[in-house]
């Protein structure tokens, strides 16, 4: 009997201590995870670093602020190789004395053909027969690229900052609009974003499920069509 009390205990004791271990393991697993999905946020937080979008400007948690301004594309294929030539230097020209830093983006975003989609759908009702139904196909077909979006367009923006302290808005806005003028002065759309604009550039660039729209609304819908195109 003597020689079975000394395993019975070792035993007892094991149980009880692997009880316990397993016991502070359950308590201290959530805590961990929380840890981990509390750096994480903060991270992402970090990441995006802006305090506030106001007017035409945004503010960062590091003391800047930063206005935006959109270089509006150009299509040079039916310019000559001495106009491809001419451009390029009158753009180095004026782009040269700028002596401040600033960052240029071209990003991708889906194009809007709900204009067109409409612009179809009404001349469905004053078309004859065979026009109906070349119209009713190409409104299908047009509606299937909204929904894939397959149809993309490269958009460009240049972003300048200084330092947020009196007058800085100030002098930033008057910046934009002299580098503004240098594009606009060789046939270059360029215009300063407004604060929707820069919420939907801060999405587009930020939020990968984000979908372009051309309204003032920040929620995104998808297209659908309408009954009438089968009249």
């Amino acid at each position: 009997m003597e020689g079975l009390l000394f395993p019975i205990i070792m035993l007892t004791v094991t149980l009880v201590g692997g009880g316990i271990f397993l016991l502070v393991l359950k308590h201290q697993k959530p805590k961990h995870q929380s840890g981990e999905e509390s750096a994480a946020i903060r991270t992402a937080q970090e990441f995006i670093n802006v305090r506030d979008v106001k007017d035409k400007y945004l503010y960062t948690k590091d003391g800047l602020v930063l206005t935006f301004l959109r270089v509006h594309s150009i299509s040079i294929d039916l310019y000559s190789k001495s106009e491809k030539h001419s451009l390029i230097r009158q753009l180095t020209a004026e782009l040269s004395d700028i002596q401040y830093p600033f960052k240029f983006m071209a990003v991708s975003r889906p194009v809007d053909i709900s204009p067109l989609i409409a612009d179809m759908q009404s001349m469905l009702k004053e078309a004859g027969d065979k026009q109906k139904e070349l119209l009713r196909q190409e409104i299908l077909q047009m509606s299937g690229y909204a929904l894939s979006g397959e149809i993309v367009e490269r958009q460009f923006y240049i972003s300048i900052w200084e330092k947020q302290e009196d007058g800085a808005e100030k002098d930033l806005f008057k910046r934009a609009a002299l580098l503004a003028e240098k594009f606009t002065g060789n046939g270059i759309g360029c215009d300063v974003l407004t604060e929707k604009e820069i919420v939907r550039l801060l999405n587009l660039i930020n939020n990968p499920s984000y979908t372009h729209l051309e309204d003032t609304e920040y929620s995104a819908s998808v297209p659908t069509l309408k009954e009438d195109i089968y009249a």
